[in-house]
């Protein structure tokens, strides 16, 4: 198994090495090609427009160049999920690379420009992006083809606890060229049965709501024979991931806190808030304007919806958006969520969801000191009332302020259910850091653009979630339960 995992490993490192290594090639030849006789130039147009600095660099020069395109583009292809050959789909790795080979492209243009003292000539920066880009969808493909023709789908043994397993079946169903879940087990079968079953011909074990008591033992046993296992966290778990380790004279102790972010770090989120959303509201105007005009002109009715929302320690404030829907749309006063394909939803409302055009407003949420950028998105009291009932570790999220985007938005969906986006809320929570705002932050842009992330629920999911709320209560008591059991 080890041998297996080194050589995935290997592979996968020697792959992304080869994308980020053509990906250079082809900017290091409009380089030598274009940008540095352009730089290297000491001439003056007849209009006396500067057509180069007079640059000279010699081997080294030419190599550190390069080196630092290298080290931005490795940057954020790893942030942005580009190297992820065999763990992504190759659209998804694809998706990833067009975000980080913009970014590459958009600092290396002003490196260029600053070295030039002036700005250089933008087509070939377009024309490499081009280039780089029918070449990253060839090798994403390319590479997952590799990848799956090696490394066939993992064979994996499920074992679940009192609740059906529908739901983790359903997800690792969606990436059967990854995952196949070759036999299912229940906890009621006998763990002795279980164990002798681990032992088989599996490439890993799923643990799937075992209560505490089987589920540390099963770790245990998996781990001691070198067997892969996944296992879905519980919210105790989510917590004490980020508590910080201690040692108490010989004894390793966890310290968990309550919201641990420092003043330092609160003044330093704060300060971000301002500066940015000042620069987004002032780079927007035009869109926002534009935008106004046509809700307006669309049915007359208001341009902005505002809602009533909980924030920090369920402070209560108004959130704002571009309406989208029809102003009637609940008349009845009943709050729901948007269902793919709803009436409700104005031909307006559709393409500004679609592009998030219809969040911009809350960038003066967020001038205004009720919201962050990071942070587990706005609730209604009515559903926070709701979610209590059924999990009350939902309190547990409103200890931070509120944000436009947050940990649940970049790895969940729009819908994620409840409790799997409470326990997004509470890794950013409790593995806070400025670092990891930045990443969430680059990573949002990403999810601005992906379709799922913004199309509302399907209309029998509306239903099924009524079910998966209604046994949330009686799951925590499998779900839980104190980890320290045997």
């Amino acid at each position: 198994m080890k041998k297996r995992e080194s050589k995935k490993r290997v592979l996968v490192l020697l792959l992304g090495f080869i994308g980020l290594c053509m990906q250079t090639a082809v900017y290091a030849w409009f380089w030598f090609n274009v940008y540095y006789p352009v730089v290297s130039s000491p001439r003056v147009s007849q209009d006396g427009y500067a057509l180069g600095n007079g640059l000279k660099l010699y081997f080294r020069g030419h190599l550190l160049i390069l080196a630092i395109y290298f080290i931005l583009l490795m940057f954020f292809s790893n942030t942005y999920g580009g190297l992820k050959i065999g763990y992504l789909r190759p659209m998804d790795v694809f998706f990833s690379q067009i975000f980080a080979l913009f970014l590459a492209n958009f600092i290396s243009y002003f490196q260029i420009a600053l070295l030039n003292n002036w700005l250089v000539p933008v087509p070939p920066m377009i024309m490499i992006f081009v280039l780089q880009l029918a070449i990253a969808f060839v090798w994403a493909y390319i590479t997952n083809g590799i990848y799956m023709k090696i490394f066939p789908p993992r064979e994996l043994l499920l074992i679940s606890g009192k609740y059906p397993v529908d739901d983790i079946e359903r997800k690792f169903n969606t990436r059967k060229d990854k995952y196949h879940i070759a036999k299912k087990m229940n906890i009621t079968e006998g763990i002795d049965a279980i164990y002798q079953e681990c032992l088989g011909k599996y490439d890993g074990v799923v643990v799937w709501d075992v209560p505490s008591e089987f589920r540390n033992g099963l770790v245990k046993y998996c781990y001691g024979h070198n067997i892969r296992v996944y296992v879905m966290p519980k919210i105790t778990d989510v917590l004490l991931k980020g508590s910080t380790q201690l040692h108490l004279f010989d004894t390793p102790v966890l310290l968990l806190r309550g919201y641990s972010i420092k003043i330092e770090e609160r003044a330093i989120k704060r300060l971000l808030d301002i500066v940015l959303s000042l620069l987004l509201i002032i780079l927007t105007s035009p869109i926002m304007l534009i935008t106004a005009i046509a809700i307006k002109t669309y049915d007359g009715g208001s341009i902005l919806y505002k809602q009533v929302r909980c924030t920090r320690d369920r402070k209560q404030f108004k959130i704002m958006k571009f309406r989208s829907m029809r102003e009637d749309a609940e008349k009845d006063g009943v709050a729901r969520l948007a269902s793919k394909n709803d009436d409700r939803i104005t031909p307006i409302g559709k393409f500004i969801r679609s592009c998030r055009i219809d969040e911009l407003p809350q960038l003066f949420n967020i001038l205004a000191g009720d919201m962050s950028f990071i942070g587990p998105r706005p609730e209604r009291p009515e559903i926070i009332e709701q979610y209590l009932q059924e999990m009350p570790e939902f309190a547990f999220r409103m200890r931070v302020k509120a944000g436009l985007a947050g940990y649940a938005q970049v790895y969940g969906k729009y819908n994620t259910t409840p409790y799997d986006k409470l326990k997004l809320d509470l890794t950013y929570i409790e593995n806070y850091s400025f670092w990891l705002d930045i990443k969430l932050m680059l990573l949002t842009v990403k999810i601005l653009f992906t379709p799922d992330s913004t199309e509302g629920v399907e209309e029998n999911q509306i239903t099924a979630q009524k079910k998966v709320d209604e046994k949330i209560d009686g799951a925590k008591e499998t779900t839980d339960t104190d980890i320290s059991g045997k």
